[in-house]
């Protein structure tokens, strides 16, 4: 199978959009024409997870933590990195990384962890913010239902759960055309005054270039009159973390204990109790102490993520229950919904599930 046609699934998986502006995700090595002869998925595209795609046939590596994230200047082997890269390109192998792409994802890393956790009524816990535009534009009455409908069909009008929503206001336009005009309504050179319907939709900042394509092959003028503004809006179904509610309350040790066993954690560090039984639970996979205060202000019993440094715990300021349970711990189910994802999208092709086990931390 040619990459080519596996980009557009990867992209369905985890819009390349979606990802924090720090991170590196996408074909991190390799081409886009390249012939796939399977997939291996992992979390790490460590060396050992290289030696595993040469040794089931894999040459795309679809992984979740960019192995590539900061510039390298020298290819010599002498980290990690480096022997990772180098041993891919010897084997033609490519590598596409997910991260945050993922993490912003609905369904994503987030969704996954509060699935694992038996939570319910889950919402982003950081809704995505410089996300949402809004195109105006204007046409006949004759031409409004068909603009609109192609419009829609490249996503534009998708609030939440409803498509195709727009607004329309009816009033009048004027133009007057030069020698060189050729206009659909009137004559050139003519003061013409026409009925218009003022259409305005909103969409996701990276459909703008599909938007203005749809626009301008569907609409009657030979001048297309549109205007497109940033909101300020936050967008409710792409963000960091995830707050759902348990189906019944624990005490805050119970609840430990069911983290611990349900996410294998060798450890877990946590803030002081402070006896309260937990309910409702924010989540935020990898590192996340940025999002305490987002806890906080939501209502959250218990607030579980990973990579805490000591002062942040004080951050709990005996409102809630601050939890780190491990960075790999935290994420460790999502290999396993790519794989699923990617083998309901691509049937009879060999797609794999790394066995290397690439959590860097261990516990005595």
């Amino acid at each position: 199978m040619n990459f080519s046609k596996i980009i557009p699934i990867l992209e369905e998986l985890a819009p390349l959009s979606y990802a924090e502006d720090f991170d590196n995700v996408g074909l991190l090595v390799g081409n886009y024409n390249q012939e796939i002869t399977g997939i291996l998925v992992c979390h790490d595209a460590l060396e050992s997870v290289i030696d595993e795609a040469i040794l089931k046939n894999c040459n795309l590596i679809v992984c979740f933590h960019p192995i590539l994230f900061s510039g390298l200047k020298k290819l010599t082997g002498k980290n990690y990195v480096e022997k990772s890269i180098i041993k891919a390109i010897k084997n033609d192998i490519a590598i596409y990384a997910v991260h945050t792409a993922l993490d912003n994802h609905k369904n994503g890393v987030n969704k996954i962890l509060s699935n694992a956790l038996g939570l319910t009524k889950t919402q982003i816990l950081i809704p995505k913010s410089n996300f949402i535009q809004k195109l105006v534009t204007y046409t006949i009455p004759e031409n409004a239902d068909k603009l609109r409908t192609e419009l829609g069909n490249v996503g534009a009008g998708k609030i939440g759960n409803y498509t195709n929503c727009s607004f329309n206001s009816l009033g009048f336009s004027t133009y007057q055309g030069n020698k060189n005009s050729n206009p659909v309504i009137g004559i050139k050179g003519e003061f013409t005054k026409t009925d218009e319907v003022k259409i305005e939709v909103i969409f996701e900042k990276h459909l703008e270039s599909k938007i203005l394509k749809a626009l301008f092959n569907n609409h009657i003028y030979e001048e297309v009159a549109y205007e497109i503004f940033d909101l300020l809006n936050t967008h409710q179904n792409i963000g960091l973390g995830m707050i759902g509610e348990l189906e019944n309350e624990l005490s805050e040790s119970n609840f430990l204990d069911f983290v611990k066993k349900t996410l294998d954690c060798g450890c877990i560090r946590h803030s002081n109790f402070i006896n309260k039984n937990i309910k409702k639970v924010a989540v935020l996979g990898g590192s996340g102490s940025f999002a305490i205060q987002n806890a906080i202000q939501q209502g959250a019993d218990a607030f579980l993520t990973a990579d805490l440094k000591y002062h942040q715990f004080y951050e709990s300021e005996n409102q809630i229950l601050i939890a780190d349970i491990g960075h790999f711990e935290s994420e460790r189910f999502t290999k396993n919904y790519i794989v699923d994802f990617l083998k309901e999208k691509i049937t009879n092709f060999a797609i794999v599930l790394s066995q290397e086990n690439t959590n860097p931390v261990k516990y005595f």
